[in-house]
């Protein structure tokens, strides 16, 4: 004789048995908890790294951005309306120099505001003859110079390169069409030149003409003209986590500071700082946004 009952709960007549995605009993249901979004109010077009004070300062000045923590962490932001685009900006400072710091402050812009594009801004070491104190680079391609094999022959460096989207690639083309290679800006009574090229970025400071680093990489590719310490880590971590967010590329803006040779000083630091905002204000109009 079989009896007939209401089951509320699970019956197994014997075997392996994998439960997922499943509630027992009257009335459960089920909640699944996924990544939550920016909200659209903090969404960002252009989010902006920078590393030191002279570099942040510069930023909110020219683009009149205002401080706004989220959950603690120090965050500028504002709008502007450049040749009749609106256009979102957030800005962190990261804690320190290097590319650790610089992923964490990218991975705090990208979990905040979605930003359409990162761009990093401030100053960098140029070499001569390919460029001067006061002027700015603008790269879309970077080359990490400090993976390397130590043998009992020498150092052997495996440069490892990294270039931003082509839509990044293309605005920055659009930008130099408009305003001619090497631009030309004026800020006050200056006047300086902006260029694009690759730039090398590693963790060292290279204060030496004779650098066996500046060798490399002038043999790597002889486009190379600017260094920094920050780079890298922006194009590696969009390379591993920009797709997560819809992110649309990444790019960098130095003013030149010095020339990574021993006469390398701070002296001309606001100045190349100030001159790469003003870049960076004159490039947003053409990088590509979320509207």
């Amino acid at each position: 004789m079989t009896g007939q009952f209401k089951n509320s709960g699970i019956i197994n007549q014997g075997g392996p048995m994998t439960i997922s995605d499943t509630a027992i009993g009257d009335g459960a249901t089920v909640v699944h908890h996924h990544l939550a979004e920016a909200e659209p109010r903090r969404r960002a077009d252009v989010g902006v790294i920078t590393i030191k004070d002279s570099e942040a300062r510069a930023v909110i000045d020219i683009l009149k951005l205002e401080r706004a923590p989220v959950k603690g962490i120090p965050f500028w932001h504002g709008a502007i309306n450049l040749r009749g685009v609106a256009t979102r900006v957030a800005m962190i400072r990261s804690l320190g120099q290097g590319q650790r710091s610089t992923m964490a402050a990218f991975e705090n812009l990208r979990g905040t505001f979605r930003p359409a594009v990162i761009a990093l801004v401030g100053i960098g070491g140029g070499f001569q003859p390919d460029i001067s104190t006061g002027d700015v680079a603008i790269a879309t391609r970077a080359v990490y110079y400090d993976l390397r094999k130590e043998t009992a022959d020498g150092t052997q460096r495996r440069g490892e390169d990294r270039e931003t989207s082509a839509i990044v690639g293309n605005a920055v083309n659009s930008f130099f069409v408009d305003y001619g290679e090497p631009a030309q800006l004026i800020r006050g009574e200056d006047e300086f030149h902006v260029i694009s090229c690759i730039i090398g970025t590693g963790d060292a400071v290279i204060a030496d003409a004779e650098s066996e680093i500046r060798k490399y990489l002038k043999h790597y590719n002889d486009k190379i003209s600017v260094v920094d310490m920050e780079a890298g880590g922006l194009a590696q971590a969009f390379h591993e986590r920009g797709n997560l967010a819809q992110m649309l590329g990444w790019v960098v803006i130095r003013g030149i500071s010095d020339y990574s040779n021993k006469e390398k000083n701070d002296v001309l630091q606001k100045t190349a700082a100030r001159n790469a905002a003003e870049v960076l204000r004159a490039l947003i109009p053409y990088l590509p946004s979320h509207t």
